[in-house]
């Protein structure tokens, strides 16, 4: 997929084959072209989640950096962390229940690492936002484990879905719950690409 915003510099190469992240970069009028990853994530519930996130969006910038010659490349990953626990991706519905359970009523943190690579240098960050849920009754549980929303999500719900209707508050980037670290990625590009992008 491109975006079909002009700009001065050639289109970055998303590591992604994500909808959100697509979106976002669509948003923001960067152009893009996205392409699936050959990099396969491993997320151990006790591993360092800031770590993690960094290692995985290295990874799958990494994997992809044959097909985009001169272009800059974007890979981005993120987790949910309770407690210092890592949430990753639900296998089955059953342990989104116990995810979605465990982050009922409390405040958990959304960890993003962020990618990005020319043939010249590369950098890796994150960003990190914390998101409280409300007190959530077993009927509402059900109800959203019906429509399948946390299948492919970690935490198992999607904030820009129905998944905003367990949330009582954030505090920080909330493009960043959702897929991408957007006023990460914007600095790093306005620092970068000063103009090119239409930042800095």
């Amino acid at each position: 997929m491109s975006s079909s915003i002009a700009t001065d510099m050639w289109p970055l190469l998303l590591a992604s084959t994500s909808p959100q992240r697509r979106a976002i970069l669509e948003q923001l009028g960067i152009p893009f072209e996205a392409v699936a990853p050959e990099y396969v994530e491993h997320d151990p519930p006790d591993a360092d989640p800031v770590e993690l996130v960094r290692d995985h969006a290295r990874g799958k910038a990494r994997s992809v950096v044959r097909s985009a010659g001169d272009r800059p490349v974007l890979g981005v990953d993120t987790t949910v962390v309770l407690d210092g626990r890592v949430y990753g991706k639900a296998a089955d519905a059953t342990e989104a229940e116990r995810m979605l359970e465990e982050l009922a009523g409390r405040t958990h943190v959304v960890v993003s690492g962020l990618c990005l690579l020319t043939p010249g240098w590369e950098v890796v960050e994150h960003e990190s936002t914390s998101v409280t849920f409300r007190e959530v009754t077993p009927r509402e549980l059900a109800h959203h484990l019906a429509h399948g929303e946390w299948e492919g999500r970690a935490g198992a719900y999607a904030i820009q879905g129905r998944g905003a209707a367990l949330v009582e508050r954030i505090e920080g980037d909330y493009l960043n719950v959702v897929g991408l670290p957007a006023a990460l990625l914007v600095r790093l590009l306005a620092e970068r690409f000063p103009g090119a992008y239409g930042f800095g």
